[in-house]
């Protein structure tokens, strides 16, 4: 029989990587479904943001991390025992739901006065967005094999990429136009339940290929399978060591850009300095997300390609070590703007590519209620961590920027090494099994007579 002819969609996708006759449909479908995801997360993570400071100020919002990860600690296993009494598509089904219930009793309580709405909703989509992201890569990571998801994740991982600034933009815009937050939510709920629908298109094409996404998931705690594998102990521990170094790098980057508002206010009574900051943060923002589109549509594909995980899995620590050494020589802010611009874009486009091809070959558990434990909890814990790092270095051991960046050259060596490790567990659980040893040849028997 001749082999199925690429269509239009995979002719396409060609370009950008290595799609096969029959993979474009649902490569698209995928990209969409991240895409309306990120856009719908930026337009709810954008408003958050007056609600809380309004409602508390920087003060309450500093508080929001740590009430993310004490919510976690229960959310987790609830999330898993959801996951083990429902098939698959009910299941999604069922987060997406509660979660654009959840908006609904946010609207109800914008015009009852609910106290503290504004904090309780910035907690509330710190966990929406870890639980949904990584709620999407784990079905990702079960409707792929392995070699596909190789393959393939670079290019659905655009739709990620591409979703997230412009989802702030039409938050700006929506701003603009003096849309009410609470009208804005419900825009949110909406796209929520079209992304809702491309799971049931995308899970009618997929049907053939995961035999079990009409039973429910063995029991077990995401906690629990994380702290019992060796391999989802190092991701653990990889991924909260990036997120101390970019945390840190943030506060680096911030400190820098202070000080020079506050030389050249000095020098200039007339000078502008929250002009100044607002607009180096959006060159910053812009410039990242530009680049990150363009690492993420012409970039990944091939590094995954070329150099595999490792390529995908060290490119990040290489850059954030090239970019901390030149913050610890006193590169100035201009340098310091354009290596993290190159720290942020690697890790929002390889990295992120990498963090999801890890799950790819875990169980079905693993790549839903461990990705969960991880992607939350493990995630936010980093972020405490990081905030605990910058307490110590400010208030105790009076570090400056050189002091810091030193600093996140040491995590930054460490996860090197925990990812040497990694990778070697990786390959390990990934090697084929090996053949049976080859049946020896019957011994000829003597003749009788």
């Amino acid at each position: 029989m001749s082999e199925q002819p690429p269509g239009p969609f995979d002719r396409l996708l060609s370009i950008f990587g290595d799609v096969r006759a029959g993979e474009g449909t649902t490569v698209i479908l995928m990209l969409l479904n991240v895409f309306l995801l990120l856009v719908g997360y930026y337009v709810l993570k954008t408003v958050r943001e007056p609600l809380i400071l309004l409602a508390g100020g920087a003060q309450l919002k500093s508080y929001a991390a740590a009430a993310q990860a004490l919510a976690l600690i229960i959310y987790v296993p609830v999330y898993g025992w959801a996951a083990s009494k429902l098939p698959r598509q009910k299941f999604l089904m069922a987060v997406i739901l509660f979660f654009v219930a959840c908006i609904q009793l946010f609207f109800i309580g914008s015009k009852v006065g609910t106290p503290y709405l504004g904090f309780i909703f910035f907690v509330w989509v710190g966990i929406f967005s870890l639980t949904t992201i990584a709620q999407f890569w784990s079905y990702a990571n079960e409707i792929y094999s392995k070699a596909e998801g190789d393959r393939l994740f670079p290019l659905i991982a655009v739709g990620s990429a591409a979703g997230a600034p412009l989802g702030a933009a039409l938050a700006e815009r929506l701003f603009g136009f003096h849309i009410n937050p609470f009208l804005m939510m419900e825009i949110a709920a909406v796209i929520l339940l079209v992304h809702l629908g491309l799971y049931q298109v995308i899970g009618t094409l997929v049907t053939g290929k995961a035999a079990k996404a009409t039973e429910p998931m063995k029991e077990g705690n995401g906690f629990a399978l994380v702290f019992k594998s060796h391999y989802l102990r190092l991701i653990a521990l990889f991924l909260v060591l990036l997120n101390i170094v970019n945390t840190v790098g943030e506060y680096i980057l911030g400190q820098a850009v202070v000080t020079m508002g506050d030389a050249q206010a000095a020098a200039n009574s007339a000078f502008d300095k929250g002009a100044f900051i607002g607009s180096f943060y959006g060159k910053y923002f812009f410039w990242t997300n530009t680049v990150t589109i363009l690492i993420q549509a012409f970039l990944v594909s091939r590094i995954v390609k070329k150099f595999g995980m490792p390529g995908v899995l060290l490119a990040l620590p290489i850059v954030a070590l090239g970019a901390y050494g030149l913050a610890s020589v006193g590169a100035g802010l201009s340098i310091l703007l354009y290596v993290k611009i190159a720290e942020n874009s690697t890790d929002y486009s390889v990295m992120n590519t990498g963090k999801q091809m890890l799950w790819l070959p875990t169980t079905r558990e693993e790549k839903y209620k461990a990705k969960q434990a991880i992607d939350t909890f493990f995630v936010r814990s980093g972020d405490m961590l990081a905030a605990g790092v910058v307490f110590l270095g400010t208030h105790i051991l009076s570090f400056g920027v050189t002091s810091f960046a030193l600093a996140n050259i040491g995590f930054v060596l460490i996860a090197i090494g925990v990812a040497v490790l990694l990778l070697r567990e990786y390959k390990r659980i990934t090697a084929p099994a090996e053949d049976p040893p080859p049946l020896a040849a019957p011994t000829a028997q003597p003749q009788e007579g």
